[in-house]
């Protein structure tokens, strides 16, 4: 069994904690945080051993009354892997502290994709990460892109992509961001960094992406609207999304019409923290016109990158060489559908 250690536990590295804590072939050794917060305690309170990324900060820990296992160069020494999902400007110099120790990393898609110069998505491109030392998973936006265009590209080829990303302002916790009453194109210029990124684990997809910001905080929203190479039957696509996992083709007209509805059915399925980690897909949004396939989808980003993870874990220590057994694991020990 592997050790892994996840420097970080917000809102992508607490998840990934509690989705790794269930696999049987891998275990978390220590998480960490910079302030001795409610997060903190909870890890704690989970059984997690806790590590501080600030070792000053050592006594306003003990004066909280939180328990420390020590410091972050002292967790990553005893891992296998580190699962860094620290914010994006202290990636580069984690990376030097993972090189001096010799661990394994996996980074998250706030950090550029040069840093490792490999990105990496469990149905795209599994075995490029296969054995390697560092690696970074691409953003929830780039997951959800890619867990819907990758299945059509297979069934008929893809020749355009063009995406409107339609951006919640900030997490439901980030009472510091917006906007709150405005529409903000983001960025102001064409294309957004989305179809850049997609093309580190789509290999020379042909993809402009535009993007908004909205005052939501629940999920994103995507619409696409895809060239194919070859003719192909509706009915067909919507075969090849339902037998995707990780995908779920859901029914505006059953009540889940909305973004906030999806996020009720996450509720319905009883899933810690109402995560939703599969892309929904409107059934009724697909369509396909003189050789265009149109569809709206969801990410729920706090979630959805969470099984890609796992998946580049097992990649990354060569658990599991081939990414449909990789991907069965985890789903099937995540409850994922």
């Amino acid at each position: 069994m592997k050790s892994v250690a996840v420097n970080g536990y917000g809102t992508i590295g607490k998840r990934i904690a509690d989705a790794v804590s269930v696999q049987e072939d891998m275990k978390i050794i220590g998480v960490s945080k910079t302030k001795p917060d409610y997060e903190a305690r909870l890890a704690v309170d989970k059984g997690y051993d806790l590590y501080i990324a600030i070792p000053d900060r050592e006594k306003l820990f003990n004066d909280a009354g939180i328990e420390i296992a020590g410091t972050v160069d002292e967790m990553i020494s005893e891992a296998d892997i580190v699962v860094d999902c620290t914010p994006g400007n202290i990636g580069p110099e984690n990376l030097e502290k993972y090189k001096k120790v010799g661990v394994k990393a996996i980074y998250q898609g706030g950090e550029a994709h040069d840093l490792t110069g490999l990105s990496f998505n469990s149905f795209s491109n599994y075995d490029d990460s296969y054995g390697v030392d560092y690696s970074r998973v691409v953003s929830c936006n780039t997951t959800g892109l890619t867990r819907t265009l990758k299945p059509v590209d297979d069934l008929c080829g893809i020749k355009k992509i063009r995406a409107v990303m339609v951006r919640r302002g900030g997490d439901p916790y980030q009472i510091n961001k917006g906007p709150i009453n405005a529409v903000v194109p983001n960025p102001p210029t064409v294309p957004s960094h989305h179809g850049p990124d997609l093309k580190t684990v789509m290999y020379g997809a042909d993809i402009t992406t535009v993007a908004l910001l909205i005052p939501t905080t629940l999920m994103h929203q995507h619409n696409l609207m895809v060239e194919l190479k070859n003719d192909v039957a509706i009915d067909d696509v919507i075969d090849a999304l339902e037998e995707r996992s990780r995908v779920l083709l859901l029914n505006a007209s059953e009540g889940l019409g909305s973004t906030a509805e999806f996020m009720e059915y996450a509720k319905e399925l009883g899933r810690s923290r109402n995560d939703l980690f599969e892309i929904p897909v409107w059934r009724e949004s697909l369509n396909i016109v003189d050789g265009e396939l149109f569809y709206m989808q969801a990410v729920h980003q706090e979630s959805d990158v969470v099984p890609e993870n796992i998946d580049a874990i097992r990649s990354m220590l060569e658990l599991e060489s081939g990414n449909e057994k990789s991907i069965a694991k985890t789903n099937k020990s995540m409850g994922i559908l």
